[in-house]
């Protein structure tokens, strides 16, 4: 509820600190007293629409404020989110809203302290209060809150919620259908791309030491000849042949002194050692020969074989001028390869999967469309007859009102059980809107297109009690809701509006002292002279003083014994009838 309003040089006020109570709170006072400025004000606050001349005559500035309760209660939980949303979480029992207005046209809202755009203040201000009257209607002439109030009234959230979820699911999953379709041909490319990759690494049939080896095997064959002329020479060297004309070769020489040593060992025993060392050298110098003769005889230049060795030097240093600088970096870049062409592969199989989703989530949203939208209809059919008898009540039976509840069909939308595609959004396949016709013979048409008068307030007023428990805006604003009626209706309409208070803060600017009879808290507005300049005050009323403000409003400027005693008169039975009513609402109270 608001808690309290403070105003200072707005229009004719100079400043007020306001506080309103619980219930019905009414406002009365002479015509051009300001009484709508305090209505004013509150809109203007959570609406951020303030025109410069708004701003009191010689202030440079008009500042407004208002403190609101937000109780432990599950219809404030979308405000509380969209504070936090936002980091305004403040106190979590108080919300506290300012506005600064310059006469030059700069405004500057804060909530919680915090500064914020316009947009948000309107966001915030649609949670808490809802103006009727000469001004703006805030949410019931909104065609983007009719299906809230339908579906609250049909208690068929918890159904819209399921439904809310599915469509979420089903837009994610047609947003990675529609990311997968821009990316196919992309896909495709990319897949025949790996392929080709792929199989040119893998035809090469790469080893990790082949290089290494192949650069040696290069190297032999390029000095073929040097290397036969060098192991043959080495062999002459060792073992000798026929065509020597050198000295004699190695075995010769070695042989000779194993000749002479054993003549030695003969004589001294001491040199057999040495001579068993010398005829194994002899031995093994003989292999080596025979070994260097089979080298030298198999050097033999092949100039195809070392064409080939060159042709895979160079495929392998093509590989490894696109894929990495070694072998190893090449395999990697196969295995890496290949895991990307596996994914790529089940992109087809995702495809299928997400389509399979989408159709299933389809199927579910038609089955719960169809259930909102047979719920809806049989609440919509309920609540034009509540209205109906709430208009009846307040001498409006000539008002016409239906809520309309249509569907649009589209191939492409959601199947309902009967076999009919509907578009749909993410409350359901329904567009609700409250139509009316304040007169007889004239055609419905939406609410926002019927003219803002007390009787198009009296109309809110048999809506918002017809929707009494599924409105859940804590705060009601009726601005001289009683234009055009009589003394009899006046009491109806006090009687209607003492019970949407019993659940809500209402607040109301009346000249009926039957309405004002019914308030929970009696306030005046009034003017006042101080010097040259006429100031606009509020006075909250009690006992002799309403009683007083009750007999004025009844007999006119000079009040009579008589006038005082239709106001008692008045305040006893609104009394009476509002006891005998209070036991059904006790348990509700409390904002």
């Amino acid at each position: 509820m608001l808690l309290e309003l403070r105003v200072k040089d707005f229009g004719i006020i100079e400043e007020i600190n306001w506080s309103p109570g619980s219930g019905l709170n009414v406002i009365t006072g002479e015509t051009g007293a300001g009484k709508s400025l305090v209505i004013d004000a509150v809109e203007a606050l959570l609406a951020g629409n303030v025109r410069g001349e708004a701003v009191r005559h010689g202030a440079a500035e008009a500042r407004l404020e208002g403190v609101f309760s937000l109780p432990e209660d599950e219809s404030f939980t979308p405000l509380r989110e969209l504070l936090a949303q936002n980091g305004l979480a403040g106190d979590e029992e108080l919300l506290v809203i300012n506005g600064e207005f310059r006469r030059q046209g700069r405004r500057l809202f804060r909530v919680n302290r915090q500064a914020v755009p316009r947009g948000l203040l309107q966001q915030i201000g649609r949670f808490l209060i809802d103006i009727h009257g000469q001004s703006e209607h805030l949410s019931l002439l909104n065609i983007d809150y009719h299906l809230d109030f339908l579906d609250a009234y049909a208690r068929t959230l918890e159904l819209r919620r399921g439904f809310t979820a599915r469509a979420r699911q089903l837009a994610q999953a047609e947003q990675e259908l529609k990311a997968l379709a821009e990316q196919e041909n992309d896909l495709a490319r990319r897949e025949e791309f790996l392929r080709f990759q792929i199989d040119e690494i893998r035809q090469a049939e790469l080893r990790e030491e082949e290089e290494a080896e192949l650069e040696r095997e290069r190297a032999i064959l390029a000095s073929a000849e040097k290397l036969k002329a060098a192991s043959y020479e080495a062999y002459r060297a060792i073992y000798g042949d026929e065509s020597s004309l050198s000295a004699a070769p190695a075995l010769d020489r070695l042989n000779e002194a194993v000749l002479e040593v054993k003549k030695v060992a003969e004589l001294d025993a001491s040199l057999r050692p040495p001579l068993e060392f010398l005829e194994e050298t002899i031995s093994g110098l003989t292999e080596v020969a025979r070994e260097i003769r089979a080298y030298s005889d198999r050097q033999e230049y092949d100039p195809r074989q070392l064409e080939a060795i060159e042709l895979r030097l160079e495929g392998i240093r093509s590989l490894k001028r696109k894929y990495g600088q070694t072998v190893t970096e090449i395999l990697d870049y196969l295995a890496k390869a290949e895991k990307e062409l596996e994914g790529l592969s089940h992109s087809v199989e995702k495809r299928a999967q997400l389509e399979e989703r989408r159709h299933h989530l389809k199927e579910e949203m038609g089955g719960i469309a169809f259930e909102l939208s047979r719920a809806r209809g049989e609440a919509a059919e309920k609540l034009m007859a509540q209205v109906k008898k709430e208009l009846q009540d307040l001498n409006m039976s000539q008002v016409e009102f239906e809520v309309a509840v249509t569907r649009e069909p589209a191939p492409e939308g959601i199947l309902f059980p009967d076999g009919e595609c509907y578009a749909f959004t993410k409350e359901g396949a329904d567009r609700v809107e409250f139509m009316a016709a304040t007169n007889p013979g004239e055609p419905l048409k939406p609410l926002a297109k019927i003219a803002s008068t007390g009787e198009i307030s009296r109309f809110m007023l048999a809506l918002k009690g017809a929707l009494a428990e599924a409105d859940s805006i804590p705060v009601l604003i009726f601005d001289e809701i009683d234009i055009g009626v009589g003394g009899r209706s006046g009491e109806i309409v006090g009687r209607k509006l003492w019970t949407l208070g019993r659940n809500r803060q209402v607040i109301c600017v009346t000249h009926l002292p039957q309405i004002a009879a019914f308030a929970d808290a009696h306030y005046n507005v009034h003017k006042e002279t101080a010097g040259r300049r006429t100031l606009s005050i509020i006075q909250t009323l009690q006992g002799d003083s309403q009683m007083g403000e009750l007999a004025v409003m009844l007999g006119g400027p000079q009040r009579t014994e008589a006038s005082l005693r239709n106001a008692r008169e008045l305040v006893r039975k609104a009394g009476a009838w509002k006891e005998a009513r209070g036991g059904e609402f006790r348990s509700q109270r409390g904002y």
